[in-house]
């Protein structure tokens, strides 16, 4: 059994508690699966949620985003952070409007959100950013530039607390219900990628550049 992160003070799933789960290996792997995270935090007194991409090593979430960006600077100046991440598994279709809901794996993270200044553990980042969204692919582009570095902030959230909610199998019909000639089950759901459609620009009008090896094992399901 993994070390729990929860619950917490800030994380306890009160709704529906047999859904939730506090263990690392539960929370990684839904945090790890999520392509897009949401990192709340108030700006002029108004409570926001900004979605962007994150990466997670260890015990630590990283976002990054513009210099500029008032949310970040405002998770910064609180010097703490809520992120959430949601996967659509499906629609579990009950008898009833009241009992149908959707299948999913969420997980909320509270913890100490600092600024990553050091340029080079910023570049391996950066990197990390890319490779979460396509394995591979930073090797196969251009390395970052020093102006890019510079213009972009990168935010550490530690992992103190959080709880991951788990929904999926069948329906929960009242029993006078299941008497009800009517269909209920559940409905999968799953991202497929298509054909991928390649850039015109430069160099690709010549259209002899190969399909690079990241893209082939993402269509390949590898």
């Amino acid at each position: 059994m993994s070390d729990p992160l929860g619950p917490g003070p800030h994380t306890r799933v009160r709704r529906l508690p047999e859904k939730a789960a506090y263990d690392e290996a539960t929370i990684f792997s839904i945090l790890d699966a999520a392509l897009i995270c949401h990192v709340a935090g108030v700006v002029d007194g108004l409570a926001m949620a900004l979605p962007t991409l994150h990466q997670r090593v260890g015990r630590v979430l990283y976002v990054h985003g513009s210099k500029s960006n008032a949310l970040l600077r405002a998770v910064l100046d609180a010097g703490e952070a809520s992120l959430s991440v949601t996967l659509f598994d499906g629609l579990r279709l009950a008898r009833s409007g009241f009992e149908s809901s959707i299948a999913f794996r969420s997980v909320v993270v509270v913890g100490a959100a600092t600024e990553v200044t050091d340029p080079e553990e910023k570049r391996r980042l950066f990197d990390g950013f890319v490779d979460t969204v396509l394995p591979g692919r930073a090797a196969e582009v251009r390395a970052i530039l020093e102006r890019e570095v510079n213009l972009t902030i990168v935010v550490a959230i530690s992992i103190d607390e959080a709880s991951a909610k788990v929904s999926g199998g069948p329906t929960s019909d009242d029993p006078e219900d299941q008497a009800l000639a009517i269909w209920s089950g559940t409905v999968p759901a799953r991202v497929v990628y298509g054909e991928p459609v390649p850039d015109t620009n430069g160099a690709m009008a010549r259209g002899d550049i190969a399909l690079p090896d990241s893209i082939r094992r993402l269509l390949e399901g590898g």
